[in-house]
C-alpha cells in the first residue's frame, strides 16, 4: 500500500502539472464577450476585463508620524488582579 502511494503521488503531480497550459484568452466556442457596460463606447477586451480596478487593488497608504505626541492616560490600563 505504501509503495503504491509513493508511486501515485508523483505521477499525479506530473499529470496535474500538464494542466497549466497558457493560451490567449478567448470566449468559449458559441459564446460571446459580455455586452458593453452602460455608457461605454465599446465592448471591453479580455485584457481589459482582467485589469484590476483601484477599488480591488487600492494604493498603499502609509501613515507616517509627523510629530511625536504624548499619549493621554488610559483609565482602563489596570494591573492584573
Amino acid at each position: 500500500m505504501r509503495k503504491r502511494l509513493l508511486l501515485t503521488v508523483p505521477a499525479l503531480g506530473l499529470v496535474l502539472s500538464g494542466c497549466g497550459v497558457r493560451e490567449a484568452l478567448a470566449p468559449p466556442p458559441g459564446a460571446s464577450l459580455p455586452v458593453a457596460p452602460y455608457g461605454a463606447a465599446a465592448t471591453p477586451t479580455p485584457p481589459d476585463l482582467l485589469k484590476p480596478t483601484a477599488q480591488t487593488r487600492p494604493s498603499r497608504s502609509d501613515d507616517l508620524i509627523q510629530a511625536s505626541e504624548a499619549r493621554r492616560s488610559d483609565e482602563f490600563d489596570l494591573p492584573p488582579n
